[in-house]
C-alpha cells in the first residue's frame, strides 16, 4: 500500500531545533505540512476538534540514553494546553522533566481508501502533531485539575461522580503540561483518486468507512448502581473546553 498516510513534517536539520510558532495559525519549521500541503491546518479550532474526539496520543521525545522513545499514553487538554499523566517512577517522566523537546501525535482511522491499483491505496483520517517543551506540573490543585480533566476527556460527565482525589494519589501521579503553540493538524477525506488509465478496470474501488463505538457496558460484579446516562449513552464527539 503506497498511499499517503498522516505524514505531516519533514525531520528537523540534524543538530538544529525547530522555533516554536508565536500563536498557532503560523505554522513552524517542526510543523510545516511538505507533503499535499493542501490537507495541512494550523487552526486552532480544527486542531482542538481533533485532539478532543481522541484519548490516546503517542508520545516521542529522546531517552536518556539518546534513543529515541514513543510512549502510547492517555491526556485532556484545557484551553491551549495538553495534559498528559503518568507514573512519577516512570522513565517517561523523569526524562520529559528535564525539560526536553516532545512531539505527540493523535489520529483518528475514518475509513479505508481502496483504489484500482496499489499505488492510490490510502486512509481517510483526520490527525494533528504538536512539538513542544513539557514541563510537569506540581502544584497540587492544578495537578488535580488536571487530573480531573484527563478523565473527564475521556468520560464526559464522569468527574463530578467521583470522589475528590487525595494526597496520596496526587503524589503517585506525575502531570505533563503541553500547549499548542506549536502545533498543526492534517486530513484526508473522499474517495480513491485513481490513474485515468484504471479507471476501466473490473476491480470494486470506494471506502470502507470505519468508526468508534461503545458496547453495552458490563457492570463489574460488586456493582449495585445503576448505569449512568455518560456510560449509557457514551460516544466520542468534537469536545470542546
Amino acid at each position: 500500500m503506497a498511499g499517503e498516510l498522516p505524514n505531516h513534517t519533514d525531520p528537523s536539520p540534524p543538530g538544529g531545533s525547530a522555533r516554536s510558532a508565536d500563536r498557532v495559525g503560523a505554522p513552524s519549521e517542526r510543523t510545516q505540512v511538505r507533503r499535499l500541503p493542501e490537507r495541512g491546518s494550523y487552526g486552532l479550532e480544527e486542531i482542538c476538534a481533533i485532539l478532543d474526539e481522541g484519548f490516546v496520543c503517542h508520545l516521542g521525545f529522546a531517552g536518556r540514553d539518546g534513543r529515541p522513545v514513543v510512549i502510547p499514553t492517555t491526556y485532556g487538554r484545557l484551553g491551549d494546553t495538553v495534559y498528559v499523566h503518568g507514573s512519577p517512577a516512570a522513565g517517561m517522566v523523569r526524562s520529559l522533566r528535564d525539560g526536553l523537546d516532545v512531539s505527540m501525535a493523535v489520529t483518528h482511522v475514518d475509513g479505508l481508501v481502496l483504489a484500482r491499483s496499489a499505488f492510490h491505496h490510502s486512509i481517510n483520517y483526520r490527525s494533528v502533531v504538536l512539538f513542544g517543551l513539557a514541563r510537569e506540573v506540581t502544584d497540587p490543585d492544578k495537578k488535580s485539575t488536571a487530573l480531573d480533566a484527563i478523565v473527564d476527556h475521556i468520560v464526559p460527565g464522569r468527574r463530578e461522580q467521583l470522589r475528590p482525589n487525595t494526597k496520596k494519589e496526587l503524589a503517585a501521579t506525575s502531570v505533563l503540561a503541553l500547549g499548542l503553540g506549536e502545533a498543526s493538524a492534517k486530513v484526508r477525506t473522499g474517495p480513491p483518486v485513481d490513474d485515468e488509465e484504471d479507471l476501466a478496470a473490473a476491480v470494486w474501488a470506494g471506502v470502507l468507512p470505519l468508526q468508534l463505538t461503545a458496547g453495552e457496558p458490563q457492570a463489574d460484579q460488586l456493582n449495585a448502581a445503576p448505569v449512568p446516562p455518560h456510560v449509557r449513552d457514551y460516544r466520542r464527539g468534537g469536545l470542546r473546553r
